[in-house]
């Protein structure tokens, strides 16, 4: 048997190594293909969970701004009725003090000896004729009997009229 020249086992092998080159690209671009596809389908698979994720935390933003915006109106609402309600106390200490101020000022009246006996007269029909009577500081009288003790000075007579008037009072300070 002859040994063929080795220009001659190229051209023998040409076709095989051509059909061997062909199935290699073949493979290689049909391997490119299916990369394609499926870092296509990846990118499509990030993309809606980037956009689920992004949904929720929107959602998640608006649900914790109301929560937050619900809880800064109920703080504002609790600080202006607290502010409210400060204003009202303070307005009606005023009146007191101001009620309490105008009584006082009856003991330097001349119709002020015959208030403090129509006192007197009521403490002694409220705890019997033996009630002992005195002055009040802030005129106005205070009576005692054992046991019982009726205060009839101004100031209390002031406090008690504008603690009748109840809710009549609210209305100086309310639109």
């Amino acid at each position: 048997m002859t040994t063929p020249a080795p220009e001659q086992t190229t051209d023998v092998l040409s076709p095989v190594r051509a059909e061997l080159l062909r199935a290699a690209h073949t493979d290689a671009e049909a391997l490119r293909a299916r990369t394609e596809r499926e870092a296509a389908a990846l990118l499509d698979q990030a993309r809606a969970e980037a956009r689920a994720i992004l949904d929720e935390a929107r959602r998640q933003g608006e649900a914790d701004g109301a929560d937050a915006a619900r809880d800064l109106l109920v703080r504002a609402r609790r600080e202006a009725r607290s502010r409210t309600l400060d204003a009202r106390r303070e307005s009606y200490e005023e009146l007191r003090r101001e009620a309490a101020e105008r009584v006082r000022a009856l003991r330097r009246t001349d119709g002020y000896a015959s208030l403090r006996k129509r006192l007197e007269h009521r403490a002694r029909a409220l705890l019997g004729p033996d009630a002992e009577v005195t002055e009040h500081a802030d005129g106005g009288v205070v009576a005692r009997a054992p046991g019982r003790r009726v205060d009839l000075s101004l100031t209390a007579l002031a406090d008690g009229a504008l603690d009748r008037m109840g809710g009549e009072v609210r209305s100086l300070w309310e639109p």
